[in-house]
């Protein structure tokens, strides 16, 4: 469905200053947070590791995160609750860029909500991987983070963009503007291929059943 999304660039949250403080997010505060856990997993880690051992796991991080992007973004950032604490929460999670996409500040996710999910995830693969590997599937895990984090704020800002950012933001902005429950990948289209998602996947069904 196409869907109407307001001018105003910063709408604001909450009564409280306190909280609205905290409801906003700098395109720089990622690379603050991620770039030291990333560099000190993988110095920590580098001397008793093989590099053919560190690439792989560092790439199978990499591709936890491109699922877990997916999957977020299609599973909990557009549920329908029927409470409205639920609705409430999910606006303000999600529901807040669909409406502002043009607010720069709730373009990312604050840290108030991203360092427990880290802390979560870090004990999710400490638990299956083992201390080591954990560690190294981790940085790669919050490299794919932070490169989402940096290419969104790219799409939505970019005033020139290439070749690739300008195919990722004409499908990111389909999602956003044309229908909401196609192409939940904002990174890559390749998750979306898979689980029947993608906008190019629904077009050419439907021409398919014109054609009928």
């Amino acid at each position: 469905m196409k869907k109407q999304c307001s001018t105003i660039k910063n709408p604001r949250l909450f009564k409280s200053p306190f909280l609205e403080v905290f409801s906003k997010t700098h395109w720089s505060i990622p690379l603050f947070i991620c770039i030291p856990i990333i560099g000190f997993f993988l110095l920590k880690n580098i001397p008793n590791t093989s590099i053919f051992k560190i690439f792989g796991l560092f790439s199978f991080g990499i591709l936890i995160w491109t699922m877990t992007e997916y999957c977020i973004h299609r599973f909990i950032f557009h549920l329908e609750p029927k409470s409205k604490w639920g609705q409430r929460l999910l606006f303000i999670i999600h529901g807040v860029h669909h409406d502002y996409p043009n607010d720069s500040f709730r373009l990312l996710m604050p840290p108030v909500i991203t360092i427990p999910c880290f802390l979560f995830f870090y004990y999710l693969f400490l638990i299956f991987f083992g201390l080591v590997n954990s560690e190294i599937i981790f940085s790669g895990f919050v490299t794919g983070y932070l490169y989402y984090d940096m290419l969104h704020y790219a799409i939505h800002h970019s005033k020139k963009p290439g070749k690739i950012l300008k195919f990722l933001k004409k499908n990111h902005f389909h999602h956003h503007f044309q229908n909401d429950q196609l192409a939940f990948g904002v990174t890559s289209i390749f998750w979306d291929i898979i689980f029947n998602t993608s906008n190019k996947t629904q077009n050419k069904r439907q021409n398919v059943k014109g054609d009928l």
